[in-house]
């Protein structure tokens, strides 16, 4: 089966987040079993720094925009053909690809994405001169989104999903803003890109989908209810039938403490003490004083108010009134940054941040640490999680999203029947993160105890093989579909 993977982000062409992880990863793991899959995404400027080579495939013109380019190279460390959309709006751009550098969107981003969608769409209708047409055309999030309704507006059309990797953001902008983009009136309807009299990309993609993904199957449950539904909760329970929930995996290669090049020292489950020379040599990389015994958090993330990183503030100091530090990588809110910052410079030796992101302090943070702590209000899926579990780190979370599906929490039962993995809060504030802070440290003073929670996380399997064995189900499905129609 041919596949076109529609998506704004893959690591390590570009990365924000999630998305950039999942597509880096997931599509190779679809090719592994048998599929033709073929990465789409935009050139970003510093896209196209990051790649060795890339050579020019076709030239297009999307209207409203005018011409540009498609280029074709191959996501590295993998088989997987990337084609790259050239355009000024995001080849002459620098930087973040949603975002200016004071943080706001860019103001043209319906714009940016309007014109990839129309890209893709010309190569999904065998338009672009390229030798090559999908079956199936697997968008991601609002960015992609959508490609999929104006898809439907052709017969026969193809076999469409999308995967949300988070409800949050859904691409909404104005009706001027859908008049200037010169696309068919049709598409401004409930059942295309209208929503309470705005344009909405995300909308637009579920009501053009057959199945709608999310990436952990709590999540799918979750954003069915209105605490989690972002305004879509309706249209999603309506489609209830059509929405499935698959766990992301995380690639077992990159994230290996037995043979990770970023750090110090490496080691596996039945050679912990190596673990314990990270830790302190993570503790002199970041200016913390040198103890073993004392409890190292590590925090890595957006620094945003979905991540509960200001309720991890409201408790610092009655958590650091325990034997614990605290290791703060991330960026975001300027707020969080601001006060994460001064917290740090209000405990030396005990907290340290790091602003930005860096690749290599964050698996040496995870390796390092002794717990990795989620406060997350939602979270569709969470991969730090699942790291923490892969480096022996022992992951504290909120039970929400993927968090609930990973993540097995310490209780008498679960000692007992060796499952147990990590600390689980059935309800966040301030005093949850407390008292699970007080949880992870009387657990850590029971070394046998202790050395059994890691070994049975490094156990756990996050592989992508699974998770891309039930797309390939879906994308059968589909297809059968198709051919039933036909």
């Amino acid at each position: 089966m041919r596949v076109l993977f529609a998506t704004s982000e893959a690591h390590p062409l570009m990365k924000t987040g999630g998305l950039g992880d999942v597509s880096g990863s997931l599509p190779s793991a679809l090719r592994a079993q048998g599929a033709d899959v073929r990465l789409i995404m935009p050139a970003y400027a510093d896209t196209l720094t990051r790649l060795p080579a890339w050579h020019p495939l076709s030239e297009l013109h999307v209207e409203p925009f005018g011409p540009c380019r498609l280029l074709e190279t191959i996501l590295p460390g993998s088989d997987v053909p990337v084609l790259l959309v050239e355009h000024p709006l995001f080849s002459s751009r620098p930087g973040n690809p949603y975002n200016t550098a004071d943080g706001h969107a860019w103001p043209d981003n319906a714009e940016r994405f309007t014109l990839f969608c129309r890209a893709c769409e010309l190569i999904a209708l065998d338009r672009a001169g390229i030798g090559w047409k999908p079956d199936i055309v697997h968008a991601n999030d609002w960015q992609s989104g959508l490609l999929l309704a104006l898809l439907q507006l052709h017969a026969p059309s193809h076999a469409r999903l999308i995967t949300i990797h988070n409800l949050a953001y859904q691409g909404v902008f104005d009706r001027a803003t859908f008049e200037r983009l010169g696309l068919p009136w049709t598409l401004w309807q409930p059942h295309g890109v209208e929503h309470w009299g705005e344009m909405n990309f995300l909308k637009a993609g579920i009501n053009g989908a057959r199945f709608i993904t999310t990436v952990s199957p709590s999540y799918a449950r979750e954003i069915q209810t209105p605490p989690f539904g972002n305004g879509l909760d309706g249209l999603l329970r309506h489609r209830q039938a059509d929405v499935v929930g698959i766990l992301n995996g995380i690639d077992p290669r990159e994230w290996d403490p037995a043979h990770d090049p970023a750090l110090p020292r490496n080691y596996d489950a039945e050679h912990l003490e190596a673990k314990r020379e990270n830790k302190r040599i993570l503790q002199a990389e970041l200016e913390l004083a040198q103890d073993d015994d004392a409890l190292l958090i590590g925090v890595i993330g957006r620094m945003t108010e979905q991540k509960g990183l200001d309720l991890v503030l409201q408790a610092a100091d009655d958590v650091l009134a325990m034997p614990v530090q605290l290791a703060v990588l991330g960026s975001g809110d300027k707020a969080l940054e601001w006060s994460f910052t001064e917290l740090a410079a209000r405990h030396p030796g005990r907290v340290s941040v790091r602003l930005g992101y860096n690749e290599g302090l964050a698996h040496r943070i995870e390796a390092g640490s002794d717990v990795f702590l989620m406060p997350s209000r939602f979270e569709p899926c969470g991969l730090n999680q699942m790291y923490s579990l892969r480096y022996g780190t022992l992951p504290i979370v909120h039970g929400v999203g993927g968090l609930n599906d990973t993540v097995v929490d310490i209780t008498p039962e679960t000692l007992a029947d060796g499952t147990a993995n990590g600390i689980v809060m059935r309800y966040l504030d301030a005093p949850a993160i407390i008292w699970a802070v007080g949880q992870a440290l009387h657990h850590f003073r029971d070394k046998a105890r202790w050395h059994a929670l890691q070994r049975t996380g490094m156990r756990c399997d996050f592989s992508w093989e699974k998770s891309a064995g039930q797309y390939l189900e879906l994308y059968r499905r589909m297809l059968a579909e198709r051919g039933a129609e036909d």
